[in-house]
């Protein structure tokens, strides 16, 4: 049988759920994919035997989708965090310091002279970024080495980062925070491709025997997937990430949930481009798993599709 397409009817106190709703009877091509999206989150946020990954690059926490991101981990809707050194990056330095509003066709010669990175169509001064990084990161390092830890995983460095933060005034708007807050694992499989990943090789410079030990990283994630009775992902953006994620999911048995939301295309072969349905042929998704690729920004949709999601939980 098939399904009637129905129109969609803004009404004047309409919530979230609500506009979601429609979007799966309206149908609509991303729409569509976004309503499914919706309902494959709910039902993996309420399966008690599910363990929930999420994993995303850095770029969004430059923006205010980094609040989004922060509740989740708060509120603990999810389990585990893979992700890059950059997430650290932005969320280190807004627990500080400001990044601005710019615009994608900025003059960049302009902006280079004054100081001032563009990020798309953020704005980030110097001091907001590598100064402020620096200046909050070399401690924490101190005080690991003077505790005896010379061979960190990149868990253990995000846990000791949010535990700096707890006598902050701004804590509870930072990630790293929650993360350490609520002993959620978070692991960066790049730790050094970034400001705050810059800084231990800096500290290493005088501290040979200081370095990330990523396999304690690997042994960790192995016993999640190995003890999980089921697995789910919600995948922002692709890349090592993404990748990672459904990398472990594997020796699990696959992913029973997925959602991925990117902007990559297929038609090259690439990790980020990837639909969700590739990995089923690698046993990173169970072959009945229930999944979706939504094409599109997802500083636009994961707002909208977590709203519809609260609302329904």
């Amino acid at each position: 049988m098939m399904q009637k397409v129905r129109d969609i009817k803004l009404e004047k106190k309409i919530t979230a759920d609500g506009l979601v709703r429609q979007f799966y009877d309206a149908g609509g091509f991303s729409a569509k994919k976004l309503a499914v999206g919706v309902n494959i989150i709910e039902e993996m946020f309420k399966d008690k035997d599910c363990t929930r990954f999420l994993s995303l690059p850095a770029a969004p926490i430059s923006t205010g989708m980094r609040g989004v991101i922060k509740d989740l981990v708060k509120n603990k809707q999810v389990d585990v965090v893979i992700t890059t050194c950059g997430l650290l990056d932005h969320d280190v330095a807004r627990l500080w310091k400001d990044y601005y509003h710019g615009d994608f066709m900025m003059d960049d010669v302009e902006l280079h002279k004054k100081g001032i990175y563009r990020l798309g169509n953020i704005l980030v001064p110097k001091e907001s970024y590598g100064e402020i990084i620096e200046d909050k990161v070399i401690p924490v390092l101190e005080k690991m080495y003077k505790e005896g830890k010379k061979q960190i995983s990149t868990k253990e460095f995000v846990w000791a980062l949010g535990e700096s933060m707890q006598k902050e005034k701004n804590r509870e708007d930072s990630i790293i925070y929650w993360a350490w807050k609520n002993q959620i694992p978070m692991f960066i499989p790049g730790p050094t491709d970034g400001a705050v990943g810059s800084q231990v090789w800096l500290f290493s410079q005088k501290h040979s025997d200081f370095k990330f030990d990523i396999i304690a990283d690997e042994q960790e994630l192995a016993s999640i997937v190995f003890d999980a009775k089921k697995m789910g992902a919600l995948m922002i953006g692709g890349g090592i990430s993404k990748h990672h994620t459904i990398w472990w999911a594997q020796f699990g048995g696959g992913l029973e949930y997925a959602v991925y939301i990117t902007t990559a295309v297929e038609y090259d072969g690439s990790l980020s481009g990837a639909q969700t349905r590739e990995a089923i042929s690698w046993g990173k998704l169970k072959e009945k798993a229930k999944h979706i690729t939504i094409e599109g920004d997802a500083t636009v949709l994961l707002p909208l599709m977590l709203a519809a999601v609260l609302e329904r939980i």
